[in-house]
Parts: structure tokens; C-alpha cells; sequence
């Protein structure tokens, strides 16, 4: 296919071909050398990669915090950490896992896989995605700074007031915590933003809405899903602080105000944020379901209508939180149906993957051991949900160790499974090389037995009455074998996933190289080379199916018309992914991280003093300025086919 653009331009496919055509593209794309380049660059893979890597970290640096606090308690009466620290670890450890990985790192394999599913060299607003990095860091380094200078939060991850408000919790400790909200709360809105845009406005000619990959449907929903809840939890840190810096009473009773409304403005936001965190594992396992199991995924409409089914009930649900809190009766009965009702969708999309393996030729390699161990123990969370949905059971459960136990199944079975093997999975398209499967079925059995032997004795803890957030437990409660079981559970767990590191860098080095498709997947990922050059396609694929590269073994379409020597982004219509205009992409930059800095100047002095608001907001509008500043005008051009 030719698209022309009306002008006598050299176009790719036109007046070169083969090496020259690669050689001028990744001259066009390619990043600055050096420290200059890494700063400045606004490749997306590039941007994804830091995430990831930092988002591991910090899941590494929680984990180490859920050992200590397991160490503490695995026998009772155990002194090995005050009370106060471990109010400040436990609320380090949940802040860390949701806030600082669980959502990051799930907003990250988007912004790395999408362009690629979906045929496009960038992703929308590249430089607001290396803003939103920047941001991301500078609030998780904020949080944990604090903690070493033991300033950490210590009111847990929700932050209830009125214990989080000034009289309770003087200080800076909850004003650290709810600007570090701020901080990812900025980054995540700004990738959602850039992800909508992009599958809407870049998806390849011919991928219509039918066409799209799952994984891609599902970062759609959950990019929409960011964009609603979020602006809830902002807000409400933002009067936490004000109540804590400028006597405001939001939520003080005595003046007025009303503790309750913090916890429907962060539910809001937090139930939501279960599915934004679970529903990418819902693309990931499709993937890999369809990839080794040799077959298309069963029931593809029904797992689309699925997706988006969760991502409207999930706003829907956030009262059950809220059960012990003394609501009207007949709201129970509203959100216990909802409650209940969000697991037809969810029991819709494990059919389908049972049907696709049940139907297929599978392979069990390391990837779909995950899907496997995601399914089961993803099944086991939704039925505890499914009790708790339950108003008498939920106020005998509530706040005891059998809701801790919940919540892991579904998001450690729901999400973190299924990012495993979505790591290993596209571990080749991240560094063009292969993990190992010796060592990656030896770190998945750490990892699932592990998991299990860490989080099923909590279900029996929290039926006897142990309750959460407390540092120890006097003997004679029967709770003895329960918690020093979840604590070799966790030293097990821990093995698996320092393996799964062990295997990932040591692959990264010496895996076998993988070529463009080493899994012979049918999406659009596997049809450039491993890893993808700057400009990701030297042609834009053109796609006529689902599994394009299925159905096209010996030669995908491609078309032709994009310059050569400018950054050009093809844009096509939303729906049915027809060429449509020629859009210039932004130059690599640094004002995105002077804007991140002059911002993040901004929001730490403001937990000092409310005049930083208004002081701070000049630097940070003269980088903005800057950023956007014209260098001439730049018109989407239209296409001409």
C-alpha cells in the first residue's frame, strides 16, 4: 500500500530501500549519545524500560519490609521492633506495593507493548511520558527518604483521619504521604492520557476496534478507568493537607466536617484502583494463552464486553470498604449486589481461558505455568471476595487477617502472577534474549508454593480474630502455627522472586538470542526485531485480521509514505483505523525533567509552608513555557490515498 502525501519528499519504501531505509530511520529516531541523550530522550521503550526497573525495585524494597514484619511476627510477644516503627513499616510496605509498583509497573508494560501491538514509532505526547517518569521517582524517592530518616507515614496506606489529621498525627509524616500521593497521582493521569490518545488516534490502517489485541482493549479501559478515579484521591489528599497546613476542616466533625468523606473520596479511587492493578493481568493472560496454546483465544467479543463490564462496575463498589461504618441498611444491599455482581464478568473471562487451553495444543513453559497459577489462586481471592461482599460475614471479618489474606490472592494472584509471565513472556522483546526456563520453572514453584504457604494460614488467622495492623499478639490464641507457617511461606516466596531477578539478569547477558518472533505469536510486537530499533517499524504494518502475523507468515502488508528524515507518526481514524493525517513527533528534550524538578520543588516546600504553592508556581510555569514553546508551525498534514 502507497500513501502519498501530496508532497516530493523522499518516502520509505520509495527512494530507499533494505539498509539505507534503516540506516536514515535510526538516524531520525535514534537518541543523543551519552548522558545528554538518556536525559533528553523521549523514546517510549526507552521510558518504559526506567519504570520498570524502578518499579521492580521498589517492589523489592517492599518486600523487604512484609520479611521484617513477618519476622516480627512469627512468634508472639516478639520484641524485635517497636510499636512505632512497625506502624511505619506496615504502612511503608502497603504505600510502596500500591502506589509505587503495583500501578506503575502495569502503566509501563503499556507504555512499552501498545505502540509496538498497535504499528506505531512512539507513543502520543512522548514527552509528557518522560515528564511522568520523572515525577513517579521524585515522589517515591521523597517517601523513602523520609523513612530512612524515620519520618515514614504511619497511618497506613489509606491514611484514615481522624487519626491522620493534626491531632492525632503532628508532624510531617502524613504530609509527606499525601504529597508523594500527588506526586504518582500526576504520573499516572499523564501515561493514561498518553495511552488513550494512542490507541485511538495510532493503531495501524486497518486495525479497527474488532481487531485490537486484547492487551491492548484492556489498557484502554484501565487508561479510562485512571482518568476517572484518580482526580478523587488527589483531591482528597489535597484537603487532607490543607486541613494539616491551613486549618481547614474537611474532615473534622467537631467543625463541621465529616471523617466518613475521606474514605468515600479514597475508595472511590481505591476500589477502582484493585481492577486498574488486576485487569492488565486480564491482557497478559490472553496473550500468552493464545500464543502457547497454538489457538486464537475463545470467546473474544466476550472477553472485550468482559473488561469493559469490570471497569464500569468497579465505580460501583467502593461502600463494601466501608461496611463496619454505620451506612443506611438499604445501601448494603446496593453494594453487596454490585459486589457479587463483578465476579459474572470475571467468571466469564476464566471460561474463555479454560476454553482456549482445554482446546489448544499448549506448551508449558514458564509463561503459561503463570496463567495457570493466576487462575487458581485468582479464583480462590474471588470467592473470600465474594464472602466479604457478605454484609454479617464482612463485620465479623472486618480488619482481621482473613481480609489481608483476600486482598493478596487477588493481587498478588490476579496481577503479580500474570506480570511474571508477561516479563518472561516479552523478556525477548525487552533485551533480544531468552530467560531461562530451567530457572524460571524453578523460581515459578518458589514463588506459587511459597505464596500459598504465606497467605492461606491467614484466612484461619483472621477466622480466629487476629487482627490487621497490629505489631504482636499474646500466646494461648491458637495463633502460634498459623503466623510462623505465613513466615516461612514468605522466606519461600522471597526465594522465588530473588530467582526470578537472578534469572533476569543473568539473562540479560547470556540468554540465548532470540530472534524478531522466538515464540511464533501472532501480534504485531513480534514483527519488528528484538529489541525494536528507535523507529520500532521501518514500514507501518497493515492489518486485515486479529492475528496478522498469522495469517500473514510470508509477508505482512506494509505501507509506504511516512518521511524519512523527520519524526512523522501516522494518525488514522478511531474507529475504523483509516490513514488520516501525518503528525509530526516531538524532538528529544530536557525541559520535561526541568519541569519535573521545578514541580517536584514545589510540592515538597508545600508541606512546609502554603506560600511554596504560590511561590513555586513560577519556576514551574517558565519551564512549561519553555517546553511548549512554538520553534514554527507544525500542522498535521492529511493523507492522500
Amino acid at each position: 500500500m502507497n500513501v502519498l502525501s501530496g508532497k516530493e519528499l523522499p518516502r520509505d519504501g520509495e527512494m530507499l530501500q533494505g539498509e539505507a531505509l534503516h540506516a536514515r530511520l535510526d538516524k531520525t529516531w535514534r537518541r543523543d549519545p551519552g548522558l545528554w541523550g538518556w536525559v533528553t530522550t523521549t523514546d517510549h521503550k526507552d521510558i518504559a524500560h526506567r519504570y520498570i526497573v524502578t518499579a521492580f525495585t521498589f517492589l523489592v524494597l517492599g518486600g523487604l519490609l512484609s520479611l521484617v514484619m513477618r519476622l516480627q511476627l512469627a512468634t508472639p510477644e516478639s520484641g524485635l521492633i517497636s510499636p512505632d516503627r512497625y506502624d511505619q513499616i506496615f504502612t511503608m510496605h502497603g504505600t510502596t506495593m500500591m502506589f509505587l509498583f503495583a500501578v506503575p509497573v502495569m502503566e509501563a508494560m503499556a507504555v512499552f507493548l501498545v505502540p509496538l501491538m498497535i504499528g506505531s514509532r512512539n507513543i502520543a505526547f512522548p514527552r509528557l511520558n518522560a515528564f511522568s517518569y520523572w515525577m513517579y521517582l521524585a515522589g517515591g524517592i521523597l517517601l523513602w527518604v523520609a523513612f530512612i530518616l524515620n519520618i515514614g507515614p504511619d497511618a497506613g496506606w489509606f491514611s484514615y483521619p481522624p487519626l491522620s489529621g493534626p491531632q492525632f498525627s503532628p508532624g510531617k509524616r502524613i504530609d509527606i504521604w499525601a504529597q508523594m500521593v500527588t506526586f504518582t497521582e500526576v504520573a499516572a493521569l499523564a501515561v493514561s492520557v498518553e495511552t488513550v490518545a494512542t490507541i485511538l488516534k495510532q493503531r495501524a490502517p486497518g486495525m479497527t476496534l474488532a481487531r485490537m489485541p486484547l492487551f491492548v482493549w484492556v489498557s484502554l479501559v484501565v487508561s479510562l478507568m485512571v482518568i476517572f478515579s484518580m482526580p478523587a484521591v488527589a483531591l482528597a489528599s489535597s484537603f487532607l493537607i490543607a486541613d494539616r497546613l491551613v486549618g481547614t476542616q474537611f474532615f473534622n466533625p467537631a467543625e463541621h466536617g465529616d471523617a466518613l468523606l475521606w474514605q468515600h473520596m479514597f475508595w472511590f479511587f481505591g476500589h477502582p484502583e484493585v481492577y486498574i492493578i488486576f485487569l492488565p493481568g486480564v491482557g497478559f493472560v490472553s496473550e500468552i494463552t493464545a500464543t502457547f496454546t497454538r489457538r486464537p483465544v475463545f470467546g473474544y467479543p466476550l472477553l472485550v464486553l468482559a473488561v469493559v463490564a469490570i471497569g464500569l462496575l468497579a465505580f460501583g463498589l467502593w461502600v463494601h470498604h466501608m461496611f463496619a461504618t454505620g451506612l443506611p441498611r438499604l445501601g448494603y444491599a446496593f453494594y453487596t449486589a454490585a459486589s457479587m455482581a463483578v465476579a459474572i464478568p470475571s467468571g466469564i473471562q476464566i471460561f474463555c481461558w479454560i476454553a482456549t487451553i482445554w482446546d489448544g495444543r499448549p506448551r508449558w513453559e514458564t509463561p503459561l505455568l503463570y496463567v495457570v497459577a493466576f487462575i487458581i489462586t485468582f479464583v480462590i481471592g474471588g470467592l473470600t471476595g465474594v464472602m466479604l461482599a457478605s454484609v454479617p460475614l464482612d463485620l465479623e471479618l472486618h480488619d482481621t487477617y482473613f481480609v489481608v489474606a483476600h486482598f493478596h490472592y487477588v493481587l498478588i494472584g490476579g496481577a503479580v502472577f500474570p506480570l511474571l509471565g508477561a516479563i518472561t513472556y516479552w523478556f525477548p522483546k525487552f533485551t533480544g534474549r531468552l530467560m531461562s526456563e530451567r530457572l524460571g520453572k524453578t523460581s515459578f514453584w518458589f514463588v506459587f508454593l511459597g505464596f500459598q504457604l504465606t497467605f492461606a494460614p491467614m484466612h484461619w488467622a483472621g477466622i480466629l480474630g487476629m487482627p490487621r495492623r497490629v505489631y504482636t499478639y499474646p500466646t494461648g490464641l491458637g495463633l502460634e502455627q498459623v503466623n510462623l507457617l505465613a513466615t516461612i511461606g514468605a522466606f519461600v516466596l522471597a526465594t522465588g522472586f530473588a530467582l526470578f531477578l537472578v534469572n533476569s539478569l543473568m539473562s540479560m547477558r547470556r540468554g540465548t538470542v532470540a530472534g524478531a518472533n522466538p515464540w511464533d505469536a501472532s501480534g504485531l510486537e513480534w514483527a519488528t526485531s528484538s529489541p525494536p530499533p528507535p523507529y520500532n517499524f521501518p514500514h507501518i504494518p497493515v492489518v486485515s485480521s486479529r492475528h496478522p502475523l498469522w495469517d500473514h507468515r510470508d509477508h505482512l502488508p506494509v505501507m509506504t509514505g511516512l518521511r524519512v528524515d523527520d519524526r512523522e507518526l501516522l494518525l488514522t481514524t478511531v474507529m475504523e483505523a483509516r490513514p488520516d493525517l501525518r503528525e509530526p513527533s516531538p524532538l528529544p528534550s530536557s525541559w520535561p525533567l526541568w519541569a519535573a524538578i521545578t514541580s517536584t520543588i514545589l510540592f515538597i516546600s508545600s508541606i512546609f509552608t502554603p506560600w511554596a504553592v504560590l511561590y513555586g508556581s513560577v519556576p514551574v510555569a517558565i519551564t512549561l513555557i519553555a517546553w511548549f514553546w512554538p520553534k514554527g508551525p507544525v500542522t498535521p498534514e492529511p493523507v492522500i490515498q
